[in-house]
């Protein structure tokens, strides 16, 4: 062999040595017996994982071992998953165990016994009220949007113990309950006592009417719940039918709904537009568009500081793609999208996962939709909507700008 063949050779199996040990090191997991080789940094990780999990079952070897009392294992194991969503100390993010997740899913649609508010959990760890619900206890007792339920028969409850609180405001129909509410009146501070019986409360999410001595419908939407999207079509075609040239949609203390229904409602009221766009952690995008078909009705929508989530988005994409007006008052601002995963155990939780964004780009979170014309209602009104059209200043502007559009 040459000399230079020979060194050529030397070079070439310091190559494959050189990569073989590299693939081994890098890439290779090598059992020898009873043991397995493996990366160094791949170690690094599933020690510290080790390590961290060997911390939580000393903690929990010491509460079983030397805690005073009885230990309920299924309540340690909630607690330890309950505290790690809790870390995150996002408001809409939650664990639920087997019962919490049950109630949750229940469908809003149809009945339950209660008193008839929508409740969500506020960054101040307060149960803040969205809206009462139309002709229930809560309603008619006067709890209003924006009240923080501090008590329930006594008891004080958290933003993280929403669940518990609603549940304990749930009950059968005809017993009562206390919730106790802290509102802000003339910029102080004051504690309300609401002393209500439970009842079966009805969710009817569409309620149509053609508003008196005019050519003009009414479309309340009280929430964008599973069969929103199909009354809503049922009652606008009932409406035209009788000879309606333009449509009032009511969001006002609409606390939300379903994505797909109210996107589905937008899209039929928009051209080839966008609805909304949904950004992730990651920036991902996900744009929702309508199509060209497109039911020009003249429109104008009502809103308040009760209006959230789905009917932000409802009200946004209608005024970012110059469809609609907007009359009323600045809307909640929930401008961010929770996704639920279900386990095999029937535990479940829900995290924040994007944040959605209307048409002109703005995230409305925290901030709400403004509307073109803000409308303060009287003090002293009775009520709001159709029955009380003498009364409700926000719907006779929507009834004033609608008709000069028409005419």
């Amino acid at each position: 062999m040459t000399k230079k063949k020979a060194v050529l050779l030397v070079i070439v199996l310091l190559l494959i040595t050189n990569v073989s040990t590299f693939l081994i090191t890098n890439f290779l997991k090598i059992n020898m017996n009873d043991k397995t080789l493996i990366q160094t940094e791949e170690y690094r990780k599933l020690k510290a994982a080790y390590d961290n999990n060997d911390k939580m079952r000393k903690i929990e070897d010491i509460i079983n071992s030397n805690y005073l009392r009885d230990v309920d294992k299924e309540a340690l194991e909630d607690g330890k998953l309950k505290g790690m969503v809790d870390s995150l100390k996002d408001p809409y993010s939650q664990y639920f165990n087997k019962e919490e997740f049950r109630k949750f899913n229940e469908d809003t649609v149809g009945s339950f016994a209660g008193i008839g508010i929508v409740v969500t959990p506020m960054d101040d760890n307060y149960i803040t009220v969205v809206s009462p619900i139309a002709g229930t206890p809560a309603e008619r007792a006067g709890i209003k949007t924006e009240d923080k339920i501090i008590k329930v028969d006594g008891v004080e409850y958290t933003a993280k113990q929403m669940e518990d609180a609603v549940s304990v405001m749930r009950g059968e129909p005809g017993t009562d309950v206390t919730v106790t509410i802290l509102r802000k009146i003339d910029g102080k501070q004051e504690i309300l006592d609401f002393d209500l019986t439970r009842e079966i409360i009805k969710i009817q999410s569409i309620e149509t009417a053609m508003i008196p001595n005019t050519d003009l419908g009414y479309i309340k939407v009280i929430s964008f719940d599973q069969d929103t999207y199909k009354d809503y079509k049922t009652g606008i075609q009932e409406l035209k039918d009788k000879g309606a040239k333009g449509i009032v949609f009511d969001l006002r203390g609409n606390p939300g709904g379903l994505l797909d229904v109210v996107i589905n409602m937008a899209d039929d009221l928009l051209g080839d537009s966008t609805i909304l766009f949904t950004k992730t952690k990651a920036g991902q995008e996900e744009y929702f568009k309508s199509n060209s078909n497109m039911d020009d009705i003249p429109a104008v929508v009502l809103i308040d500081k009760g209006s959230a989530s789905a009917s932000e988005i409802f009200a946004g994409a209608l005024k970012d793609n110059g469809r609609a007006k907007l009359v009323g008052e600045t809307s909640f601002g929930k401008g961010v999208v929770q996704r639920i995963h279900d386990f095999p155990d029937g535990t479940g939780m829900k995290i924040t996962e994007s944040e959605y964004f209307l048409p002109n780009g703005e995230s409305i979170h925290e901030k709400g939709v403004s509307p073109d014309y803000e409308i303060k209602l009287p003090d002293d009104i009775e009520g709001i909507g159709i029955d009380y059209i003498g009364e409700d200043t926000q719907l006779q502007k929507a009834i004033e700008i609608l008709s000069e559009e028409i005419n």
